[in-house]
């Protein structure tokens, strides 16, 4: 029987289309749900392309009700993934999925993670603080922002002349490499 995964996203989701690229025809699992707090995200016309239904909640939803759990219940999800999800995950849905919330943060985690740090702001710290190396960090997700049990690390090199376009681009492509790769190992290894 297929595993079923729900991904978390708040922008574009540029991750969230190179896993259901992934997952589209994979005997594995799928992606059943995408679920976003902003109306406007791309994300959700990329879910459309591949036919995946949609869920836009609030905070009120998120934090005071038990509705997305009881949709991720009815919907037999196994792993929820977060790509580029903003906010920071409720103590009870991560009490329901314990060990089985993974973000994807793009930097060697414990640097430049926590709260506020996301996208082209952890770029612009690894720039500015002139590091060597860039990286990106899969990791589980627990009750406090970039915290949780490490996963898989991957590193790039950053090149004095790199640009924060060049820094982001090199992340990313480390995160569409290795994201998909990871999630199905993790899929893989959850029992029924």
């Amino acid at each position: 029987m297929k595993k079923h995964i729900a991904i978390f996203a708040s922008g574009s989701g540029s991750n969230a289309q190179k896993l259901m690229e992934h997952f589209k025809r994979n005997n594995e699992a799928e992606i059943s749900l995408v679920l976003t707090n902003n109306p406007e995200a791309f994300v959700l016309q990329r879910a459309d392309s591949f036919e995946i239904p949609t869920h836009i909640f609030d905070k009120h939803e998120f934090y005071e009700t038990d509705e997305i759990i009881d949709l991720l219940k009815n919907l037999d999800i196994d792993l929820i993934v977060l790509a580029g999800f903003l906010w920071l995950i409720p103590e009870k849905l991560i009490n329901e999925y314990p060990n089985k919330i993974i973000n994807i943060h793009p930097s060697l985690l414990p640097a430049y993670g926590g709260k506020g740090m996301y996208g082209d702001k952890v770029h612009k710290a690894v720039m500015l603080a002139g590091e060597k190396e860039g990286g990106i960090t899969i990791h589980y997700v627990n009750n406090k922002f970039d915290e949780g049990e490490h996963i898989y690390q991957a590193k790039y090199r950053i090149e004095e002349t790199d640009t924060l376009e060049m820094i982001k681009f090199k992340g990313q492509q480390l995160e569409h490499l290795h994201f998909p790769r990871i999630v199905e190992n993790i899929i893989k290894k959850l029992k029924k």
